[in-house]
Protein backbone atom coordinates (compact mmCIF):
# COMPACT_ATOMS: atom_id res chain seq x y z
CA UNK A 1 0.00 0.00 0.00
CA UNK A 2 1.34 3.37 -0.95
CA UNK A 3 1.28 6.03 1.80
CA UNK A 4 -0.60 8.47 -0.48
CA UNK A 5 -3.53 6.03 -0.58
CA UNK A 6 -4.14 6.71 3.11
CA UNK A 7 -5.02 10.26 2.09
CA UNK A 8 -8.37 8.97 0.79
CA UNK A 9 -9.83 7.99 4.18
CA UNK A 10 -8.07 10.92 5.87
CA UNK A 11 -9.57 13.43 3.43
CA UNK A 12 -12.98 11.73 3.73
CA UNK A 13 -12.71 12.18 7.49
CA UNK A 14 -11.66 15.83 7.18
CA UNK A 15 -14.54 16.45 4.81
CA UNK A 16 -17.06 15.01 7.26
CA UNK A 17 -15.67 17.13 10.10
CA UNK A 18 -15.91 20.24 7.93
CA UNK A 19 -19.48 19.39 6.92
CA UNK A 20 -20.38 18.83 10.59
CA UNK A 21 -18.98 22.28 11.47
CA UNK A 22 -20.87 23.80 8.55
CA UNK A 23 -24.13 22.20 9.68
CA UNK A 24 -23.59 23.31 13.29
CA UNK A 25 -22.86 26.87 12.17
CA UNK A 26 -26.00 27.08 10.05
CA UNK A 27 -28.28 25.69 12.75
CA UNK A 28 -31.94 25.26 11.89
CA UNK A 29 -32.68 28.72 10.57
CA UNK A 30 -35.78 27.84 8.60
CA UNK A 31 -35.52 28.32 4.84
CA UNK A 32 -32.30 30.30 5.17
CA UNK A 33 -30.16 27.29 6.22
CA UNK A 34 -29.12 26.36 2.69
CA UNK A 35 -27.80 29.87 1.98
CA UNK A 36 -25.91 29.79 5.29
CA UNK A 37 -24.36 26.41 4.50
CA UNK A 38 -23.38 27.36 0.96
CA UNK A 39 -21.71 30.55 2.18
CA UNK A 40 -19.93 28.87 5.09
CA UNK A 41 -16.14 28.72 4.97
CA UNK A 42 -16.44 25.24 6.51
CA UNK A 43 -18.54 24.09 3.57
CA UNK A 44 -16.13 25.57 1.03
CA UNK A 45 -13.22 23.82 2.76
CA UNK A 46 -15.20 20.55 2.61
CA UNK A 47 -15.55 20.98 -1.15
CA UNK A 48 -11.79 21.51 -1.48
CA UNK A 49 -11.17 18.36 0.59
CA UNK A 50 -13.57 16.42 -1.64
CA UNK A 51 -11.85 17.59 -4.82
CA UNK A 52 -8.45 16.61 -3.44
CA UNK A 53 -9.83 13.25 -2.33
CA UNK A 54 -11.33 12.67 -5.78
CA UNK A 55 -7.98 13.33 -7.48
CA UNK A 56 -6.17 10.87 -5.21
CA UNK A 57 -8.98 8.33 -5.54
CA UNK A 58 -8.60 8.43 -9.34
CA UNK A 59 -4.91 7.65 -8.85
CA UNK A 60 -5.72 4.75 -6.51
CA UNK A 61 -8.22 3.33 -9.01
CA UNK A 62 -5.67 3.53 -11.79
CA UNK A 63 -3.22 1.43 -9.75
CA UNK A 64 -5.48 -1.10 -8.00
CA UNK A 65 -8.37 -3.39 -8.77
CA UNK A 66 -11.56 -1.77 -7.53
CA UNK A 67 -12.26 -4.79 -5.31
CA UNK A 68 -9.03 -4.05 -3.43
CA UNK A 69 -9.28 -0.25 -3.60
CA UNK A 70 -12.81 0.27 -2.34
CA UNK A 71 -12.32 -1.26 1.13
CA UNK A 72 -9.73 1.47 1.68
CA UNK A 73 -12.63 3.91 1.98
CA UNK A 74 -14.03 1.92 4.93
CA UNK A 75 -11.14 3.10 7.09
CA UNK A 76 -13.02 6.43 7.12
CA UNK A 77 -15.68 4.88 9.36
CA UNK A 78 -13.09 4.13 12.01
CA UNK A 79 -11.39 7.53 11.68
CA UNK A 80 -14.70 9.41 11.86
CA UNK A 81 -15.81 7.48 14.94
CA UNK A 82 -12.51 8.27 16.68
CA UNK A 83 -12.69 11.96 15.74
CA UNK A 84 -16.34 12.17 16.79
CA UNK A 85 -15.36 10.84 20.19
CA UNK A 86 -12.26 13.01 20.54
CA UNK A 87 -13.37 16.32 19.00
CA UNK A 88 -17.12 16.31 19.57
CA UNK A 89 -17.37 14.31 22.78
CA UNK A 90 -19.64 11.73 21.20
CA UNK A 91 -19.96 8.44 23.10
CA UNK A 92 -18.00 5.44 21.86
CA UNK A 93 -19.79 2.32 23.11
CA UNK A 94 -18.08 -1.05 23.23
CA UNK A 95 -20.20 -2.32 20.32
CA UNK A 96 -18.92 0.49 18.08
CA UNK A 97 -15.35 -0.30 19.09
CA UNK A 98 -15.94 -3.97 18.26
CA UNK A 99 -17.47 -3.00 14.92
CA UNK A 100 -14.47 -0.81 14.16
CA UNK A 101 -12.18 -3.71 14.91
CA UNK A 102 -14.17 -5.93 12.56
CA UNK A 103 -13.98 -3.29 9.83
CA UNK A 104 -10.20 -3.13 10.19
CA UNK A 105 -9.91 -6.92 10.18
CA UNK A 106 -12.07 -7.08 7.05
CA UNK A 107 -9.93 -4.47 5.31
CA UNK A 108 -6.80 -6.40 6.24
CA UNK A 109 -8.30 -9.67 4.92
CA UNK A 110 -9.21 -8.06 1.61
CA UNK A 111 -5.89 -6.26 1.26
CA UNK A 112 -3.78 -9.34 1.97
CA UNK A 113 -5.83 -11.89 0.05
CA UNK A 114 -3.79 -13.41 -2.73
CA UNK A 115 -5.21 -13.50 -6.22
CA UNK A 116 -6.11 -16.90 -7.58
CA UNK A 117 -5.34 -17.58 -11.19
CA UNK A 118 -7.90 -20.07 -12.46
Amino acid sequence: MRPIWLAVPLLNTVQQILLKRSAEESGNSGGNWLVQILSSHWFLAAIVAEIACFAIWMRVLSELDISKAFPLTAISYVFIMAIAWYAFGEPLPLLQLAGSGLILIGIWCIATASQRND
